[in-house]
């Protein structure tokens, strides 16, 4: 990994932007530009190593290589077939080729796939007469590239499979959130560990596991078993391992309570948080919310409601909107109320006045993420 500085290009889900930024800022590294779904910085592979362990909201770590005017399959065929891939890749590896592709000249992806595929190839072909193995596996060596129009980018995809996949899930239950916008939600409510933080309808557990890793400091990417960046030429496998030595966790003195009022979410729930390393830092419970400990020392109560898109009748959620926020008005004084919906009309029936409600993204579904301060 001797390649120099260069472009990073972070996406992300839409609305986590902001958040994002803060995590790279973070790291030490500065922020270029923010787009809709994705932060632009520059830095080196090292970098993308960190990147890659450290982000909670980020969804793939991409590493510039060249860019250029394309304006056809043959100019993505040129332009593919100057780059250095021997530099990154032996003859001996497996490379998946991916691609975003917004051109009038191309009706299928997978042609233009094909054609950066042919000069990755032809390139190894020249040079040793042989090639490496491609195919559509992302679980080891990615190549990206993005085509709009008239002009191409091509990257490594550090990342592999996508940073949202931390390896814990096990049993994701019905209607999970990803890990990546869970995560994001807990850094929204600005708890990192002081007070409690306390989940009902917790579902598969996935709140209750982000939180429980912020407030360990454990970071994300050391529940993977594997990243594309380390099927890299090049690539420290010591530096990695001191990387993933900084990040052996912390004590914290809060509580994380998530509760469900059905037994089975609540096995799968535990069965994620062992799986994440967790497990002994969450206080599992079955119960019904509205009958919900609520501890003294204050923290935020976060509540993940059926939307009435995937699951339940939204003519039942009338009442359980409005019961949620008789109990945030009548037994959370001291704590912070955050509710996130797919189903922003549902938000009048709470009957409190949000301090703001921010625009998520929940894969397709618009969402709201409202917090009600408890006096």
């Amino acid at each position: 990994m001797h390649v120099g500085m260069e472009t990073i290009w972070l996406s992300c889900p839409k609305g986590l932007t902001s958040q994002l930024c803060l995590e790279v800022k973070e790291l030490g590294l500065n922020v270029l530009e923010e787009h809709k779904a994705a932060v632009e910085t520059r830095g080196s592979l090292a970098d993308c190593m960190q990147l890659n362990l450290c982000l909670r909201t980020a969804h793939r770590v991409l590493f510039k290589l060249a860019e250029g005017p394309c304006r056809n399959p043959d100019e993505l065929y040129d332009l593919a077939r100057e780059i250095p891939w021997e530099d990154h890749f032996s003859i001996d590896d497996y490379v998946c080729i991916t691609s975003l592709v917004r051109n009038d000249t191309i009706r299928d992806t997978r042609f233009a796939n094909l054609k950066c595929k042919d000069a990755l190839v032809d390139r190894f072909w020249a040079k040793y007469a042989a090639r490496p193995d491609t195919g559509p596996m992302r679980d080891r060596a990615v190549v990206f590239f993005f085509w709009q129009d008239d002009r191409a980018s091509f990257y490594l995809d550090t990342s592999g499979e996508s940073l949202c996949h931390r390896g814990y899930r096990k049993q994701p239950g019905e209607a999970p959130m990803r890990e990546t916008l869970a995560a994001a939600c807990v850094l929204e409510t600005a708890w990192t560990g002081e007070g409690n933080f306390i989940n009902p309808m917790c579902g598969s557990g996935t709140l209750a596991i982000e939180a429980a890793l912020i407030a360990k400091g454990i970071a994300p990417g050391s529940l993977r078993e594997s990243f594309g960046f380390q099927f890299l030429k090049g690539f420290d496998e010591a530096k990695w391992t001191e990387l993933c030595r900084r990040t052996q966790g912390r004590d914290f003195s809060g509580r994380i309570l998530a509760s469900d009022i059905d037994p089975h979410v609540i096995e799968t729930a535990r069965a994620n948080a062992a799986a994440a390393g967790v497990e002994e830092f969450i206080e599992f419970s079955v119960q019904d919310f509205r009958e919900h400990e609520v501890p003294e020392g204050g923290g935020v109560f976060f509540f993940n409601p059926p939307y009435g898109e995937r699951m339940g009748d939204v003519a039942e959620l009338d009442s359980l909107y409005k019961d949620i926020g008789d109990f945030l008005k009548q037994r959370a004084t001291g704590y912070t109320g955050w509710i996130f919906t797919g189903n922003i009309r549902m938000l009048k029936r709470v009957g409190l006045r949000p301090g703001e409600k921010r625009v998520r993204y929940n894969g397709a579904i618009e969402c709201r993420l409202a917090d009600y301060e408890m006096y």
